[in-house]
């Protein structure tokens, strides 16, 4: 190697499978004990040799995930080895262990001289089963800030983690699985990382009408997408098709991610598809979502809960028998779906001893380009919603937090402040 090549100009990227092989860690401190660490979790079998050792290095002695030899470095503590570490500090002892290794052919790490081992090791990116090792010219620190580069998009699904190579011609087809992920309200941006990631490693991907679909577009084109997409009164796929659909691709050897809106427990008919699934025996995952039974309100300024207007709230969706709910304007009700029953929604709430003045906001499109929201009493909302048009997708607020959006200040200006209300509770 002349001065202007670096420690890694001439290798030869490697992975070693160590599990049952005995490796040699020479040293004590604090690299030798992360090196020992890292290779009982290879499953490797380990000897350190060093007069003394930090408090990690015992333990996993004194646990028998390692075997601690407490003397100076000889001649021969390398017999037997598949590879050896040395991390002592020392320059001269170092140097010995390398060339003992050198003598006996056997790889040797050298945590204090690069330019003289003849191996290293790598910063290291996991995502299940994608390992990405990093090297940098023998500088570590370089090396860590790509590796975490590499792992943040790994694990927000940012690179394709998808497998590429099949299983015909080699033996039975393995078992999918299936992934049930809430996309949140719309907006890509509110689905979650692990989200992401799953939908970076899909082979289908079954999807609702109001999850995010910009993402997919992220997919690579022969990902399958199947829509399933259901509108009021139109269920162009029922329940029973989109559960076996699950279970037809995953026991193919796919993985399949099923794509909702908000939370798949959340009126999402999550658990009936992942008891479908089980029952199959298919492996199912359930990813949580921002539901839009708080995240939609919450875009147009609403909580569904405050300190002296609200303590509680109930979520339903429109086709429900919603009298039964707690008649005070301290307890928020939401409503999903509940567009085409508002009227006998609002009626139902007045019937139950609702006033009819309590506040209801209605917002459409929430987090979207077409974001709306109407304001009115349980009296009025309705006649309003019909008056200006309102569709679904639209999420109904009932109760006092409503005064707090801004939509209801400048749709009610001569109504009481909410601050006023506040303190009065």
């Amino acid at each position: 190697m002349t001065r202007d090549e670096s420690p890694t100009d001439l290798m030869y990227p490697l992975a070693l499978r160590v599990a049952g092989r005995l490796v040699v860690v020479v040293g004590g401190g604090p690299v030798a004990a992360r090196r020992a660490r890292g290779l009982v979790e290879a499953g490797a079998t380990v000897r350190v040799v060093a007069p003394d050792a930090v408090a990690e290095l015992t333990l996993l002695d004194a646990t028998g995930a390692v075997t601690w030899v407490p003397r100076e470095y000889r001649p021969g503590d390398l017999d037997g080895a598949w590879l050896v570490h040395t991390a002592t500090g020392l320059p001269e002892v170092d140097a010995a262990v390398l060339a003992d290794a050198d003598a006996d052919r056997i790889w040797c790490v050298a945590a204090g001289d690069a330019a003289a081992a003849t191996a290293w090791v790598p910063a290291v990116a996991r995502a299940d089963d994608v390992v990405v090792a990093v090297n940098a010219g023998g500088d570590p620190r370089r090396a860590m800030a790509l590796r975490d580069g590499v792992a943040e998009l790994l694990r927000g699904g940012g690179l394709p983690l998808r497998r590429r190579r099949g299983s015909e011609g080699r033996g039975p087809v393995a078992l999918g699985s299936v992934a049930l992920v809430g996309g949140g309200p719309g907006d890509p941006d509110l689905l979650t990382v692990r989200g992401r990631r799953l939908l970076a490693e899909a082979d289908v991907v079954v999807v609702d009408r109001l999850a995010p679909r910009a993402v997919l577009t992220e997919l690579a084109p022969d990902v399958v997408v199947v829509d399933v997409g259901k509108s009021p009164g139109h269920h162009a796929v029922p329940q029973d098709r989109i559960n076996a659909l699950l279970v037809e691709h995953a026991l193919a050897g796919r993985r399949v991610v099923r794509l909702k809106g908000g939370d798949p427990y959340v009126f999402g008919r999550g658990s009936e598809e992942a008891e479908v699934c089980r029952a199959a025996g298919v492996p199912v995952e359930v990813v949580p979502g921002v539901t839009s039974a708080v995240s939609v309100p919450a875009a147009a300024g609403i909580p569904v809960t405050h300190r002296g207007i609200s303590r509680g709230f109930t979520v339903l969706t429109g086709h429900e028998d919603i009298g039964s709910v707690p008649a005070s304007e301290d307890h928020t009700v939401v409503l999903l779906m509940g567009v085409s029953r508002l009227a006998d929604s609002c009626r139902a709430l007045i019937a139950a001893g609702r006033p009819a003045h309590t506040p209801v906001a209605i917002v459409e499109d929430g987090y979207g380009p077409g974001q709306r929201v109407t304001t009115g009493t349980l009296a009025t909302i309705a006649a309003r919603a019909a008056q200006v048009g309102v569709r679904s997708p639209a999420v109904t607020v009932i109760g006092g937090v409503v005064r707090l959006a801004p939509a209801w200040s400048a749709q009610n200006p001569s109504a009481t402040p909410v601050r006023a209300l506040a303190t009065a509770r």
